[in-house]
């Protein structure tokens, strides 16, 4: 019987087999819960030139195994970049879909190991999915990333805005991208933390983020949607956020290098 995993990746592999496609697949590093033998794998897609140095991103999905959606909106954005590589111009992106893999198998939030990962960064973990992971964040050096969660406490999308200066103002723009297809949170409090028109600046310790010496700083963005919302609503909605994204962080560096 094909696990989660494979069957989340079958439409990738099959599109990476063809002739002329982007993507490209290679593990990160394998390791074991128990009995179990799980693979961190790594999707890259290189657009095409955007006239300078290529724009290095990391998104993720599924620190938190019961959160499928982000997963496969990530799965989703893959495959409509590659029927359009422009939208991807300038950018070379590493997507991690499954970064909890025996937590994406069993629906659980934590891994088989009993660890909720989204708190074990940068603390000397020995978790090997966050162990994995660091040495990703530390080797690629990420201009920025977005990681994709699902939230079944609150009615409406929101984000986590950290890092640059700029983080605020990819945000937005994503937040309406996504209002297309789910509702936007309105909560003044959302998750324990102070929230404004659906962004928040403060976050746990932790979570998955860039090395602090990171220079310059990246932008970081933790994109929520409702878990309330359909399934098929709430992976467009991450799939339209990213786009934004994207579409808004070249703008701006186009912007800066005219000045």
């Amino acid at each position: 019987m094909q696990s989660r995993v494979e069957t989340l990746f079958a439409p990738l592999r099959e599109r990476s087999a063809r002739a002329g496609s982007l993507l490209r697949e290679s593990t990160v590093g394998e390791f074991r819960h128990g009995a179990g033998r799980h693979r961190l794998t790594r999707w890259t897609l290189h657009g095409p030139a955007g006239g300078g140095a290529p724009i290095r991103l990391g998104l993720f999905g599924a620190i938190h195994g019961d959160e499928p959606e982000g997963a496969a909106a990530l799965r989703d954005l893959l495959l409509r970049l590659d029927d359009d590589p422009q939208l991807a111009q300038g950018y070379q992106l590493h997507v991690y879909p499954v970064c909890n893999p025996s937590g994406y198998e069993d629906g659980t939030r934590h891994s088989r190991a009993g660890c909720d990962l989204n708190r074990e960064f940068w603390r000397d973990s020995t978790q090997p999915e966050v162990y994995l992971l660091e040495k990703e964040l530390t080797a690629l050096g990420f201009a920025g990333l977005v990681a994709l969660h699902a939230d079944d406490t609150c009615d409406g999308a929101y984000a986590f805005v950290r890092g640059a200066t700029l983080t605020e103002a990819l945000a937005k723009p994503a937040l309406s991208a996504a209002a297309v297809f789910v509702p936007l949170a309105e909560r003044e409090v959302i998750d324990g933390f102070p929230a404004a028109r659906g962004l928040i600046t403060e976050c746990y310790e932790g979570v998955l983020s860039n090395p602090a010496a990171a220079r310059p700083v990246p932008f970081e963005i933790i994109f929520e949607t409702p878990q309330a919302a359909e399934f098929g609503r709430q992976v467009a909605a991450g799939v339209a956020a990213v786009e934004a994204i994207l579409r808004e962080y070249r703008q701006f560096l186009a912007y800066g290098q005219d000045l």
